[in-house]
Formats: structure tokens, sequence, C-alpha cells
């Protein structure tokens, strides 16, 4: 029987590293994962503390220090999401396969486990992000940055536009992300300042998804960009967000991996269930811009 050669450390493996690569938004350079020790089980709440920043006064030495007392104030974060997979592996088909069944399945697994992580965290950054760091709906050119008309602008300037809230908000720019959907990204190989943005030079390993560097961002993309307004199948908006790893913590676990004999049939099930959660808990590190497309006049 093919479980009996079950190995559960293996076959985790088998879906984490699909998993891994695939991330966008939960990969950890562009959230943090510093609580995820922290978690066993679904229901699970990390307590994390936060600490009010100090008073800074002027100093005059003819007058005595003014000491206070440090203020702090506790946000939990829940690990209140859970996906699975179970699937079933027939011992015939096992027999008649020309290759194994099992590391496709698991391979599949891990990027389908990615896909509910990395939507439900993109939400996240949609919903997260500071007032004042939104900048609304923006009609962006899906053309050449000249073929912007009026009540138009170019995606070049949208990312120009929200690093500069962030630099409104004193957010430190090293490590700064900005994670976009494949039309923005189209739009971005049509202007010459993201086409030669290399010239800049760029430090460090390329993230998941990463498709360049431009306006002090890493520039990723994904297909799990957050989609508002309009509804249904005809919703156009889509939500490009921008920020720092320090914004979100992030924990997940892929709490199980077991395989059973199946009672009614010959055959083998494997099943796992993976349990996250995440919180923004520097809501000034996020920035977003809610994007609509429109074709050049």
């Amino acid at each position: 029987m093919a479980i009996a050669n079950f190995i559960p450390e293996l076959w985790d493996a088998a879906i984490q590293v699909p998993f891994e690569k695939e991330l966008v938004y939960a990969q950890p350079k562009v959230v943090n994962t510093k609580y995820e020790g922290q978690i066993k089980e679904m229901g699970d709440t990390v307590h994390v503390s936060s600490v009010a920043p100090p008073t800074i006064s002027s100093y005059l030495k003819t007058a005595d220090l003014v000491t206070q007392d440090l203020t702090d104030s506790e946000t939990a974060m829940v690990i209140d999401q859970g996906d699975y997979f179970s699937f079933r592996v027939n011992d015939v088909d096992k027999v008649q396969a020309a290759g194994d069944f099992e590391s496709p399945a698991t391979q599949l697994a891990g990027i389908g486990l990615k896909d509910k992580v990395d939507t439900f965290v993109g939400k996240l950054f949609y919903a997260g992000a500071h007032a004042s760091n939104k900048l609304g709906r923006v009609t962006v050119v899906d053309g050449r940055p000249d073929q912007a008309t009026t009540g138009q602008q170019d995606a070049y300037n949208v990312l120009v536009k929200l690093n500069e809230k962030l630099n409104k908000q004193s957010v430190p720019s090293n490590g700064r992300y900005v994670v976009v959907d494949a039309t923005f990204l189209s739009c971005l190989l049509r202007d010459e300042r993201f086409i030669h943005a290399d010239k800049l030079g760029a430090a460090g390993p390329l993230l998941n998804g990463q498709v360049g560097r431009a306006a002090g961002f890493d520039i990723l993309v994904s297909n799990n960009v957050p989609v508002v307004g309009g509804g249904g199948a005809d919703a156009t908006d889509l939500v490009i967000a921008a920020g720092i790893s320090d914004a979100v913590s992030f924990a997940n676990q892929i709490n199980s991996v077991e395989a059973l004999r199946e009672q009614a049939r010959f055959a083998d099930i494997v099943r796992g269930l993976n349990i996250y959660g995440a919180k923004v808990f520097r809501p000034e590190g996020i920035a977003t811009a809610t994007v609509t497309y429109a074709t050049p006049a």
C-alpha cells in the first residue's frame, strides 16, 4: 500500500515549495511574519503591544527635565482563516499511471492554497490603508502617456503620487513595493520612464511577481488585485496598493498534512489544512489608488 510510504514532512514540503514561490501579497518581503511562530491552531489570537512615541521637548539648561510615563496599547491578530484540500488516489489508477499522481496533486494544492491566501491578504491592503493615503479613483489611459486626455493620467504618474503619499507619512523609502494588475503593467511598458528604469539600478533579490523597479517601488504583478465598484463581472475598478512590509503582519501555517486509507474504496486519501490570519498594524505604511482604465480618445 502506498500509504505505508507516506512521510508527512515530504508531502508538506511538496506543498510549501509551490505555495511560497507563488505568493505575492503574502510573501515575507511584502508583509512581515514576525508573529508566525506563535500560532498553532485556527482561532488562536496573537496579542501585539505597541508603545506610543515619547514626547520630544526643547532643552533648557536652566529648566528641570520632564519625564513622562510611556503609554501602550494592544491589538489582536486573530488566526480566523482556514482552507483545506482532500483528494483520493485510487489503487488501480496508481498502478496504471505512467508517473505518480501525488507530486502533481500536491503542487496544485500548494498553488490553490496560495491563491486563497493572497486574495485574502490583498483585500486587507484596500481596507486597511490610512484614509489620507488613498488617492481615490483615478482614470488611467490604457496606452502611451502622451495619449492621456482631460481627466486621465498615465500609470507612471499614479506610482509617483503613491510614492508622494508615503513620503508625506515619513514612511521609510527602503523596501517599498507596489502590487499592480496585468493591465497596469501593460500601461507601464509603454512608458519610457519605466522601460529604462533599470539604469537607476536595483539592489537585492527579486521578489515573487517582480517585473521591475520604478518611482521608488519594486513593481510586483498579481492576478489577485482587489476589484471594487461596478459589481459582478462588470466591475472595472482595481485597487493598486503600495507600502512597506512593516505595515501588515501575516501568520500562516500548513497545520496538518495526513494520509488515510479510504474505508469504502481501494484508495488512499491525502488531505491538508492551512490556517492563517493577517492584520494591518501600520495603516500609514500603505497607499492605494482605485484605478479605472480608459482607451485613448
